[in-house]
């Protein structure tokens, strides 16, 4: 499976990614929304993990650009908790949102979880 990771500070794409890949997976990273579309686009990654607050493009417009491109999953990943901001990541093509910094249970739920509905997509 390959995953995605956006974010503009370079800690918390380190942070996420090596525990990703010491899980398994192949860990492509963006550090804004620009970058994301555009190697979305090229890598067709099967999950993104999307920041919301990035210079040059924010998480949610990439997050409606890239929806169209991909089949991917896009999850927003942010510190913000606001109620609001849920339900405009999940308007703009999210399928999940969770609060950074992501705990170790957590990460292994939503990867459960995803992982499981990518072998389910390919198998049909």
């Amino acid at each position: 499976m390959k995953v995605l990771i956006v974010d503009d500070v370079l800690f918390m794409r380190k942070l996420l990614s090596d525990k990703l890949v010491k899980m398994g997976y192949e860990v492509i990273e963006a550090d804004n929304g620009e970058d994301a579309v555009m190697k979305s686009i090229k890598e067709q990654p099967d999950l993104i993990f999307m920041d919301v607050v990035m210079p040059k493009m924010d998480g949610i417009t990439a997050t409606k650009l890239i929806k169209n491109e991909i089949s991917g999953k896009i999850i927003i990943c942010s510190v913000i908790s606001d109620k609001n901001r849920v339900v405009e990541a999940i308007k703009a093509g999210a399928t999940d949102y969770i609060i950074k910094p992501v705990n170790d249970k957590r990460l292994e739920e939503t990867m459960t979880k995803y992982a499981a509905l990518t072998i389910n997509e390919l198998d049909y």
